[in-house]
């Protein structure tokens, strides 16, 4: 009699085979677990690290605020007022450096008598060459005006800066304070070789720009936000 037999698997090593897969696959999908009793059982994952992101040091520069910008705006206003009452005497003859037979609306040269006197310094037959020059007259004094009225609005400052640097630079070459006397040997009445109020001024100039002074008391902000500034920022 011939005997068959039959393999039948062991029914609870099959179970847990079954039941470990699922831990795996559950642990794998972040969800839950069955355990032995099959009830649920969460799972915890350790928090996966990441790498922070570098730090970037973001230096702005910042205007002055409190008491400070409210001197540079006082600074502002008063060179600004320099360079519109130098333009106002020398176009309307006010009797103060211009008499009124030599202002500009009258005929007179703006440059004439600054230029043409010139006595010392290396520089001195170019000046006596341009004194009295119709286009130099011009670009004075719109630099006069365009100065005077910029500072005094506190708009355009960068360019300003660059405007009255050239311009008391050149005037500084005129006057060249590091001689002491004249071609004729009379005193040339400077008292500082090096340094002179034309300096002074450029420098301030500088330093009204670089300090944002248009925001106090000004209209430096705003036109620090207008397109044209936004699309050339050397205009600011």
């Amino acid at each position: 009699m011939s005997t068959t037999s039959h393999t039948t698997g062991n029914p609870g090593a099959h179970g847990a085979d079954h039941d470990g897969a699922m831990r795996r696959t559950d642990r794998r999908r972040g969800g839950h677990v069955h355990g032995p009793t099959g009830h649920e059982v969460p799972v915890t994952h350790a928090p996966t690290a990441t790498a922070a992101p570098p730090e970037t040091l973001v230096t702005t520069a910042l205007p002055a605020s409190g008491a400070g910008a409210r001197w540079l705006a006082v600074t502002r206003i008063a060179l600004a007022l320099v360079f519109l009452w130098a333009f106002a005497d020398k176009t309307l003859g006010l009797g103060w450096s211009t008499p009124s037979e030599r202002a500009w609306i009258r005929g007179g040269s703006p440059t004439r008598g600054f230029l043409a006197n010139v006595e010392v310094g290396p520089f001195t037959d170019t000046f006596h060459t341009l004194a009295g020059n119709a286009l130099v007259d011009w670009l004075f004094m719109l630099g006069l005006l365009g100065i005077g009225l910029a500072l005094l609005g506190g708009v355009a400052m960068v360019v300003t800066a660059w405007a009255t640097s050239i311009m008391m630079v050149m005037m500084w070459a005129a006057e060249w304070p590091p001689a002491r006397f004249t071609g004729a040997g009379e005193p040339s009445g400077s008292v500082n070789p090096l340094v002179d109020y034309h300096l002074i001024y450029a420098v301030t100039a500088i330093t009204l720009a670089a300090t944002f002074a248009g925001h106090s008391w000004g209209l430096g902000r705003r036109w620090q936000n207008t397109r044209l500034v936004r699309r050339l920022p050397w205009l600011r």
